[in-house]
């Protein structure tokens, strides 16, 4: 399978993935990297039954409105917005079986991304027989992929981190621009003259499968084969039981190669990419062990990509539905400036980001959390798209305003483990909506838009296709 260098159709999964948002991981803490996929179809929302789900719990301020249900997944900030104001910290049942608490206020938010009690090693968890592994990435603790910054605390991360950041710089990241650029001219060339197309499956999806792969250094010829396994990973229901972990398994050996095939070259003079950056960074003489060079990878390949096609779609779906703001960014645009594009990204994160919730987190000893009392061995799941519509931070929290700078959004995290690919991200983003917008200017929904479904998950919130038509560029 030879995926080309710059793709002018791109295959999308052999089927397309209909992503269900992911439930049981995300990249760092925010978008950036990492996410994983539950196998059947609803996994990670709760079903009618659940605690919180079909039949709500009544408390002191009324019933509980119905959380992660497919309805729920449409629109969740009714949803959020009763919870900021009556149940800031939540305890909930997740269809999973495991229970934890959400944090839905920003303040609390931000307290809560930030405290170390709070734990990302899955080792803290004090999880029932009923819920053992369900907080993980499926297949990672199998594939020895355990050794990456979701799942690690100081003074490990605290190396890692360093040794990692040595590799990801903000220098090799900014001379990736004219890679991306490229990338997304040849894929929007791929229906540029069909006057329509699906953005997800044919854009929002490859232009990061390729970008990441390309600075990680996998050869352009085996980079369909990622393009398969994030395929699999992003499949809603449809894809064989147990698909998700053997994609992991399989992604993990091909890595192992590769990393071996990158050592030895670097005793050649090496190449200046990011996978052969990771295996060359030392701290003090210290080097990433294989597993931890590999982890590192598989997260920046597993997460690098999802965020970005969900920042991309939601970002286009909330430009679409507010004309004056898309007209706004398009008139900068056409004027050559690049301060509301950089503005607007960051709102458009806000808004409605590509990160539902932030990924899980342990209590490592009894504290305090917006008034609840939040026991050893607790999960908390911090709600980011509560948080970055919380009236007490934001001026109109529920207004699109492309224009907004006092915007300290919780959208790649905060802390320690603030997302360490929020600059690739924020380039992709940048890049894919300009350029769209600059091709395609007339870019409208084709059908109902009532009719687009969003994907059911917990951790990641994106849409599953998105149609749209335009006036077609003439050859």
């Amino acid at each position: 399978m030879n995926a080309p260098s710059t793709p002018s159709t791109p295959n999308a999964p052999d089927e397309r993935p209909e992503p269900p948002g992911l439930q049981r991981s995300s990249a760092a803490d925010a978008p950036g990297p990492g996410s994983s996929v539950p196998d059947g179809p609803g996994a990670g929302r709760e079903q009618p039954g659940a605690a919180s789900g079909g039949c709500p719990r009544t408390g002191a301020d009324g019933p509980v409105p119905p959380l992660f249900s497919w309805q729920f997944a449409t629109d969740p900030y009714p949803a959020y917005a009763w919870l900021r104001e009556h149940a800031p910290v939540h305890r909930t049942v997740l269809p999973s079986g495991v229970e934890a608490w959400l944090v839905t206020r920003y303040a609390d938010a931000r307290q809560a991304l930030a405290d170390q009690r709070l734990s990302k090693n899955p080792a803290h968890h004090d999880e029932p027989a009923h819920a053992r592994g369900r907080t993980g990435i499926p297949g990672e603790r199998k594939a020895e992929l355990m050794t990456h910054l979701l799942n690690i605390d100081p003074p490990d991360h605290t190396r890692l981190r360093r040794l990692v950041s040595k590799a990801f710089t903000p220098r090799r990241v900014a001379a990736f621009a004219p890679r991306v650029q490229e990338l997304t001219d040849r894929l929007i060339d791929g229906f540029a003259a069909k006057g329509e197309a699906d953005l997800i499956h044919e854009f929002a999806f490859p232009l990061p499968i390729y970008a990441i792969c390309d600075m990680l250094g996998v050869p352009r010829e085996d980079q369909d084969h990622f393009r398969d396994w994030a395929g699999m990973m992003i499949r809603h229901g449809g894809g064989p039981r147990g698909g998700v972990a053997r994609s992991v398994k399989k992604m993990r050996g091909y890595l192992a190669e590769l990393i071996h095939r990158k050592r030895a070259e670097l005793g050649e003079g090496g190449a200046d990419d990011l996978l052969s950056g990771l295996i060359a960074a030392s701290d003090h003489g210290e080097h990433l062990t294989e597993n931890e060079a590999a982890a590192m990878a598989f997260i920046l390949l597993f997460a690098g990509f999802e965020t970005t096609v969900n920042l991309i779609g939601n970002g286009v779906h909330a430009l679409l539905r507010h004309p004056e703001q898309r007209a706004l960014l398009q008139a900068s645009l056409a004027a050559g400036e690049s301060g509301l594009l950089e503005t607007g990204v960051e709102e458009l994160l806000r808004y409605d980001g590509p990160v539902e919730l932030a990924t899980w987190r342990f209590a490592t000893e009894p504290l305090t959390l917006g008034g609840q009392s939040v026991g050893v061995g607790d999960p908390v799941l911090v709600v980011l798209a509560a948080a970055d519509r919380d009236p007490a931070r934001f001026d109109a929290p529920d207004t699109l305003d492309l224009t907004r700078r006092d915007n300290q959004h919780l959208g790649y995290g905060h802390g320690i483990h603030y997302c360490l690919g929020a600059p690739l991200a924020r380039l992709e983003g940048q890049t894919a909506l300009a350029t769209l917008l600059t091709r395609l200017p007339d870019l409208r929904c084709a059908g109902d838009p009532g009719d687009l479904r969003w994907r059911g998950g917990l951790i990641m919130r994106g849409l599953r296709t998105l149609p749209v038509e335009f006036t077609p560029e003439s050859s």
